[in-house]
């Protein structure tokens, strides 16, 4: 029994009112907490830590195998797409973990949008395990790629790739993901040497890519020179090509295997009445800082930071040594067939003083850009580039190329589907 002011209260009276106000206080707590959730969000500027992905939720004595099952049956239109962004969560920390359940949401037969040059399947790749392995950082949970949230964000915007092949691919990744969701007369492509879009007629969506392997212009543009000695990139001009990206919503960039052609790069800049003789040949990395700065010029002087978000997809690795994973006598990445297991393993294919370069220059930026840093869990996918199932110069990998891989295996670009579906899954968390 309670007493107050000499009155006696029943025990079960007086614990129910303490009950009710400890109920009272817990609601407005939360409340107090959502709206603060909900009205503060924050991404790094670090090339390699950014917080995209919600905390693990604490499974308990849940299995792992019903922890799967419970995520892969969640209806996409029931997600909800407010993504924690916390400080210790970083994307890149983490392993690849093969799932056996995991089904691509296209196929190289099923998307009509991927070059042949990207469609190992098609091209007779004889296993697809590459296809059934997904990134799983350490500290965060990587929500799946939804076509219908995707094309949701889109409503009503542009999203614009611009770069080189490898940003080609990771556009005609996006396309394809959501490609299947849109009814065929709800949707259109058009393709161009320079410029591609495809359209999302019912969310007024459009999703571009346009060519730009140095993002600075050069002379190898259109068309290709296949010499790189008698490349010349213009580092202080981008004034034709930026009239395309202007007025976009999203701008996914990327410029670095390009410039790694083991020579000085030959520069120009500035107005020379000799024309290209003018041209300068300069160490890779100085040549690199002046095209970035050109491109960060152009972002902070133009592009309106309340209606344009700008992103930056890093360094793309190759595997074209095979020693750099302890196979001295073995053929680049052909043949592999699983993931590097070793942690932070980082071949010759990637450059870290290419991405101080890129980290430097976005420092110094007064706008804002959001690295995509796909660049430590793709070093790991060694299995999945499209090695000699692919084409060169028009024309399908011959028999006798195939059995010859030290020579023709592709191991800068990378199978569709396959890896880069997992970049667009970072950007679709971003978004």
């Amino acid at each position: 029994m309670a007493s107050y002011r000499g009155t006696k209260v029943p025990l079960s009276a007086f614990i129910l009112v303490l009950c009710g106000l400890l109920f009272f206080l817990l609601l407005y707590t939360e409340r107090i907490s959502l709206i603060s959730s909900s009205s503060s969000s924050s991404s790094s500027s670090s090339i390699f830590k950014f917080k995209t992905c919600a905390r693990k939720r604490s499974t308990g004595s849940i299995s792992k195998e019903k922890l799967e099952d419970e995520e892969t049956t969640v209806d996409p239109e029931l997600v909800d797409d407010r993504f924690e962004f916390d400080e210790e969560c970083d994307v890149t920390v983490g392993k690849w973990v093969y799932n056996r359940s995991i089904e691509p949401l296209y196929t190289d037969e099923s998307c009509p949008y991927i070059d042949r040059q990207f469609s190992c399947v098609k091209n007779g790749r004889p296993e697809t395990d590459y296809l059934r392995w997904e990134w799983r950082p350490d500290d965060c949970t990587l929500p799946r790629f939804s076509p219908e949230l995707a094309l949701n964000k889109l409503r009503g915007k542009t999203l614009l790739f611009a770069g080189d092949s490898l940003q080609r691919s990771q556009w005609e990744s996006f396309v394809c993901l959501v490609n299947s969701v849109i009814p065929e007369g709800q949707k259109s492509m058009k393709r161009g040497k320079r410029h591609s879009v495809f359209r999302a007629k019912e969310y007024n969506a459009s999703i571009e890519f346009y060519w730009a392997p140095f993002i600075v212009e050069s002379n190898t543009d259109q068309p290709v020179i296949a010499d790189p000695k008698k490349r010349i990139v213009k580092v202080d001009s981008l004034e034709e090509r930026s009239k395309r990206w202007e007025g976009a919503d999203i701008l996914v960039f990327n410029t670095y295997v390009w410039w790694m052609s083991g020579l000085k790069v030959k520069a120009l800049w500035g107005s020379f009445p000799n024309g290209e003789e003018g041209a300068e040949a300069l160490d890779t990395p100085v040549a690199y800082r002046l095209g970035l700065k050109t491109w960060a010029n152009w972002v902070d002087s133009t592009v309106d930071p309340n209606k344009t978000r700008v992103f930056f997809t890093t360094m793309s690795p190759t595997h074209t040594r095979s020693a750099d994973w302890g196979k001295p006598n073995g053929t680049k990445c052909y043949n592999e067939t699983e993931p590097i297991r070793k942690r932070r393993f980082w071949g010759s294919g990637s450059n870290k003083a290419m991405m101080g370069v890129v980290s430097g220059v976005v420092k110094r930026m007064k706008s804002h850009v959001t690295f995509l840093n796909i660049t430590q869990l793709s070093e790991y996918r060694i299995d999945a580039h499209a090695s000699v199932y692919t084409e060169t110069g028009g024309k399908i990998l011959t028999a006798e190329e195939r059995a010859d891989p030290m020579r023709h295996a592709d191991c800068i670009h990378w199978c569709l589907p396959g890896l880069p579906d997992t970049w667009n899954q970072i950007l679709l968390a971003h978004l």
